[in-house]
């Protein structure tokens, strides 16, 4: 029986097949062919590439393409801004640096506080600015280069933008608005205009550099229905099509199967970059899914199973060293390692990353206009 599963920008539920998704939202899984290219620029291949943690793309041939002529290419990726950051935002941001670091390029990170005030009655656009200036301080920490990063709030930098969304709306059809985001005669005008804004940086690129100038997003695979609207509209501007690199979600403390994504909104399962070693402590015991048996003599006898474990796939996003996962991964599936003893490697691991990480959060309070780009 198929699992049942939904993915949209604003719902991701259910247990996801990612073959499957792969099929439905019609974009190419990451191959070795493809991967063999990226390392000849990169030299090496980042673990969210070997442990498939991004999977997918579209158009990132064409990114490469441009690598191997020596031409400059732009990142492009985003935070809403509707709650604190949790490590789940975190993935995505963690691979950008790194494409920076590796291909020497420029970053457009767009802060687009207008679309959670829109998509959710309980938030004003006070509310929106507040998170987005405390979600800067988690970008900024992600130790993204300030003279290759450029960081806008959408209702600042409105300024610029605005001409060109509404070219790219006056593209737009109504039907085509609904068969991408299943708009029904309920959703408000600024929820389906909203994409126009969200396609702009795409395109900005091209607009500052002043000739043809291709564009990378990594991003969760939930916010690839954009990039089809995206595409569809950038060759009647003029444009190239823009490309993505798409990864999974991390998985909130109850698993995929019980909850989806990490959310905001669930915050017992959640781990925010601002808890305390204390607080993620009692959160991974109490919460984590656990691939472990009944009785302790079951899983010495039988083992766990690492596949469906939380906190061992919270290793695979977390942990760089693959010999050592690959231990964990062993002792567990035979039964040498118990639930809890997996559980006090990644709460060490977690809290690890998490000590350096609010670090640099805490030196980002003065950096923050080193970032800004401002309308």
């Amino acid at each position: 029986m198929a699992k049942k599963y939904k993915v949209t920008p604003w719902e991701v539920s259910g247990e996801i097949d990612y073959d499957r998704l792969i099929k439905e939202f019609g974009v190419k899984p990451l191959d070795e062919k493809i991967l063999e290219r990226m390392e000849k620029h990169t030299g090496e291949l980042h673990y969210f590439l070997k442990r498939k943690i991004f999977f997918a793309h579209t158009y990132f041939d064409t990114v490469l393409d441009q690598a191997e002529k020596k031409n400059k290419f732009y990142l492009y990726t985003g935070r809403a801004p509707s709650g604190p950051v949790h490590l789940g935002h975190l993935v995505p941001w963690i691979f950008c640096k790194w494409l920076q670091d590796k291909f020497d390029v420029n970053l457009l990170f767009q802060i687009p506080d207008e679309e959670k005030f829109l998509f959710n009655e309980n938030l004003t656009l006070e509310d929106t600015k507040k998170w987005a200036h405390e979600n800067i301080l988690d970008i900024i920490a992600v130790g993204f280069d300030p003279k290759k990063t450029r960081i806008f709030l959408d209702t600042e930098y409105a300024g610029v933008m605005y001409k060109h969304a509404c070219r790219i709306a006056k593209k737009v059809t109504f039907s085509t608005a609904k068969s991408i985001f299943g708009f029904t005669d309920s959703n408000n005008l600024g929820e389906i205009f909203y994409t126009s804004m969200q396609s702009v940086p795409a395109f900005l690129p091209t607009i500052l550099e002043g000739k043809t100038t291709y564009c990378l997003i990594p991003c969760a695979i939930d916010q690839q229905p954009h990039f089809f609207l995206t595409n569809d509209v950038a060759p009647k501007l003029g444009y190239p099509k823009t490309a993505t690199i798409l990864a999974r979600f991390l998985p909130g403390l109850q698993g995929m199967h019980q909850e989806g994504k990490m959310s905001s909104s669930v915050e017992s399962t959640t781990i925010f970059t601002t808890e305390t070693p204390e607080q993620v402590r009692n959160k991974i015991n109490k919460y984590a899914f656990s691939g472990g048996r009944e009785t302790t003599e079951e899983h010495r006898k039988h083992g766990g199973n690492p596949d469906i474990d939380v906190s061992y796939q919270y290793l695979t996003y977390f942990l760089e060293d693959s010999a050592q996962l690959k231990k964990i991964y062993d002792d567990y599936k035979s039964g040498k390692m118990l639930t809890g003893e997996l559980k006090q490697i990644t709460i060490q691991v977690i809290n690890k990353f998490l000590k350096e990480h609010q670090s640099r959060r805490e030196k980002a309070k003065g950096m923050v206009e080193k970032f800004m780009m401002r309308g």
